[in-house]
């Protein structure tokens, strides 16, 4: 790591990743010339540096999650990029965006380029899809009728599908979801942020189906 660098007097910021890699260099297709000379700043897994982004990809492939992520795009909703990110982190197999194609990536943090990302321009053809490749859609919103995600067993292939921040999930895709569970909430608010919502549904996914 490199040292923090000033901004300021007495003032410091932390510099992220790796500089220069020290010669001679590692040998290996996985490694990227330029990022080997002008060093890694990106926000990855310390396996993972100095790597091409197609290498990184590749390696990911070899141990995706059954797990799926599918989030409502109808109003362009800046969660959107944070609940991408959270995918990322738990190496879903895809995420799908179920409405416009143009979503805001800048809470992703360009983690959407290690997935794969699947559009669907309607809730109908996505349900289409989870039908004929026959994995659940599970939906998490606390409407009428939601069960509470605490006391859920998930099935270790299915997809979990978030709505639209505040909108909350549409009534097509409430239809489109064979069952659907809600996070207990013990304040005033009536509902938690979906990005939030997000990563306590994946991690609850995850207590159930990842070594630890």
């Amino acid at each position: 790591m490199l040292p923090p660098a000033t901004i300021g007097p007495g003032e410091f910021f932390p510099v992220v990743g790796v500089g220069p890699h020290p010669k001679p260099w590692p040998d290996g297709n996985q490694f990227d010339p330029e990022l080997l000379e002008l060093g890694d700043r990106r926000n990855v897994l310390d396996t993972y540096r100095y790597w091409k982004v197609e290498a990184i990809v590749a390696d990911l492939d070899t141990k995706r999650h059954k797990l799926q992520i599918a989030i409502e795009n109808w109003q362009h909703d800046l969660n959107i990029g944070s609940i991408v990110r959270t995918a990322n982190a738990f190496n879903v197999s895809a995420v799908h965006i179920v409405g416009k194609r143009d979503w805001n990536r800048r809470g992703a943090m360009v983690t959407d380029r290690y997935l794969t990302v699947i559009h669907h321009p309607s809730v109908a053809d996505f349900h289409t899809w989870a039908k004929n490749n026959s994995v659940p859609v599970i939906g998490i919103d606390n409407v009428p009728g939601s069960l509470r995600l605490e006391a859920s067993e998930l099935p270790e292939e299915c997809v979990l599908l978030f709505g639209q921040e505040g909108a909350g999930m549409s009534e097509e895709a409430i239809t489109a979801c064979s069952v659907i569970y809600a996070i207990e909430q013990y304040g005033s608010t009536r509902s938690m942020n979906a990005s939030a919502a997000g990563a306590i549904a994946m991690y609850h996914w995850a207590l159930q189906h990842l070594p630890r």
